[in-house]
C-alpha cells in the first residue's frame, strides 16, 4: 500500500479545512492502494522558513525540519486541501512545501479545494507551478467545492453530494496510477 497523505493548508482560527479533510479522509480510507494519515498543518506549527541552507542540500539545523523531512521523505502521494485566500493558496502550505526540495520529488499530488463561486480553483491553478517546480505530479482530476458551507451540516460535518463523491473517487483512481507510476523513478 502506498502513504497518502491529506495535508490540512489552513491553520487560521475557526477554519473548515480540517471539516472538509475528514470527509477527504473517510472516502480515501475506502481506497485499497492507500494508508491515509492526515497532516494539520496547525498542529506541525512550522515556523516561517528558519533553515540557513538551501533545502536541495539536505543539511537540516533544525529538528522540526528534520522531522518534517522524514514525514514527506515517507510518503508516497498527497491530496491538499486547501481554500482559496486572494485568488491564491495559504501562506502556511507555501511555508510547508518550501521548506524541503528532494523530499517532495516524483510524487503526485491531487487537490481538495473549497471556496465560494469559484471553489478554490484559483489557487489550485496557481500551486501548480509550485509543484511542478518540485518535480512533483498534479493530477488533473481534483474535488473543487462551491460555496462549501453548504456541505456543512449542524453538527460541524461536511456531507458531500453524488457529484463530489464521484470526484473523489476519480481523483483517489487516478492518484494511485500516477503514485504506481512515479515510484520506480524514486529509486
Amino acid at each position: 500500500m502506498f502513504q497518502l497523505k491529506i495535508v490540512i493548508a489552513s491553520t487560521r482560527p475557526g477554519r473548515k479545512g480540517a471539516v472538509v479533510a475528514s470527509w477527504v479522509e473517510e472516502i480515501a480510507r475506502r481506497h485499497p492502494a492507500f494508508e491515509v494519515q492526515v497532516l494539520d498543518l496547525q498542529e506541525i506549527n512550522l515556523p516561517f522558513f528558519d533553515e540557513p541552507n538551501h533545502p536541495r542540500l539536505q543539511k537540516y539545523e533544525h529538528q522540526h525540519t528534520m522531522k518534517w523531512s522524514g514525514i514527506i521523505s515517507a510518503s508516497d502521494a498527497f491530496i491538499f486541501v486547501m481554500p482559496e485566500y486572494n485568488y491564491g493558496f495559504t501562506a502556511p502550505l507555501k511555508n510547508a512545501i518550501d521548506y524541503l526540495f528532494n523530499e517532495w520529488h516524483y510524487k503526485p499530488v491531487a487537490f481538495v479545494s473549497y471556496g465560494g463561486i469559484a471553489a478554490g480553483t484559483r489557487a489550485v491553478q496557481m500551486i501548480k507551478q509550485v509543484v511542478t517546480t518540485l518535480k512533483m505530479v498534479p493530477v488533473t482530476e481534483s474535488v473543487n467545492i462551491p460555496f462549501f458551507t453548504k456541505f456543512i451540516n449542524d453538527e460541524e460535518k461536511f456531507v458531500g453530494d453524488e457529484s463530489l463523491e464521484k470526484s473523489a473517487a476519480d481523483m483517489l483512481n487516478e492518484l494511485a496510477k500516477w503514485t504506481t507510476a512515479l515510484k520506480p523513478m524514486r529509486g
